[in-house]
């Protein structure tokens, strides 16, 4: 397994030969070619399950480079969808009315048939008070038809309010609570769709593959990255002036570059650092300042041509 790592080396030698530099007009300067690596990892620890890249392969954005065991993010997206169905279905049961269809068909029976006990006694009642003024009935008769009249009202309007109670869904507190456990139930099912969705590693940018450092079967732990791509827009032009040619350099500038076996090359600068590098531990005299070197960064206007780590030559200009 190898790992990751970005040295200075170049530069610091780029800075040595520059020191020993006379101090005469200079427009060529010594550099080399980085790139930033993106590292494409996991977020979990896990054993590397798939590799569909191998170094050197290019790749598309969104291209797949490798997949890590996903076991554990599986059945927690499980868990939580079976919570989520759950939390469902006490929502419903919260909004549904309290009693079941088949129950509150039985207290429709029972209105009717206070209704119908109802009208029949209406009718007798009618007939009593009818009877009695002409001698044909009895006061307790009359009476007898009243109370039964007023039992068979207050047991209608009794079945009345049983079946309106029965189409009542529970309290608004009740389903305000379901409502708020549905949401937190949906918001663990998609946290863990993204933890599953994330154990399968894509290229965020079109770009080369540069280092595969996890193979199948290889644990990744937290944190590391399986490979690094390098996507062309990425890669720059590093190198370093002296303290006098400092002022002559300035943001946009164009430069051309040239190097063993490669074609010409140009850029537009995009970094000018404030510090010097590699200073020697000395007072700065006249002298030990021509020593001096500024770190200059350039963009390449054809990121394809150029090779991170080659060793360049920097013209301040456009190439001729």
């Amino acid at each position: 397994m190898r790992t990751p790592f970005a040295g200075p080396v170049l530069a610091l030698l780029s800075a040595l030969v520059l020191a020993g530099c006379d101090g005469g007009p200079q427009n060529s300067f010594s550099g080399y070619m980085e790139g930033d690596l993106i590292f494409i990892g996991p977020n979990e620890p896990g054993r590397v399950t798939a590799l569909a890249v191998k170094e050197g392969d290019r790749v598309a954005k969104g291209a797949l480079v490798a997949t890590v065991e996903d076991d554990l993010q599986r059945a927690d997206l499980d868990s939580a969808t079976a919570q989520l169905r759950e939390a469902e279905a006490r929502l419903a049961n919260a909004q549904a009315p309290l009693q079941r269809p088949e129950e509150i068909a039985v207290l429709e029976a029972a209105e009717r048939r206070a209704s119908a006990a109802l009208d029949l006694s209406r009718i007798d009642l009618a007939r009593q008070k009818d009877l009695v003024p002409k001698g044909a009935s009895s006061q307790a008769n009359l009476d007898a038809a009243q109370h039964a009249f007023d039992q068979n009202q207050a047991a209608l309007d009794e079945a009345q309010r049983r079946i309106a109670a029965a189409g009542i869904a529970s309290r608004t507190q009740e389903i305000a609570a379901a409502e708020g456990a549905m949401g937190a139930a949906q918001a663990a099912e998609a946290a863990a769709q993204v933890r599953l969705a994330r154990r399968t590693l894509t290229a965020p940018a079109a770009g080369a593959i540069q280092t595969v450092y996890y193979r199948v079967g290889e644990l990744v732990p937290e944190g590391r990255p399986v490979v690094s791509l390098l996507p062309p827009g990425l890669v720059k032009i590093r190198f370093f002036v002296p303290e006098a040619v400092l002022p002559k350099v300035a943001l946009g500038d164009a430069v051309s570059v040239s190097c063993d076996g490669c074609p010409p090359i140009t850029g537009k600068v995009s970094f000018i650092s404030a510090s010097a590098e590699y200073t020697p531990p000395v007072i700065y005299s006249r002298e030990e300042r021509a020593k001096l070197v500024y770190l200059i960064e350039a963009r390449p206007d054809d990121p394809a041509t150029a090779r991170p780590g080659q060793p360049i030559t920097v013209s301040l200009g456009a190439a001729p």
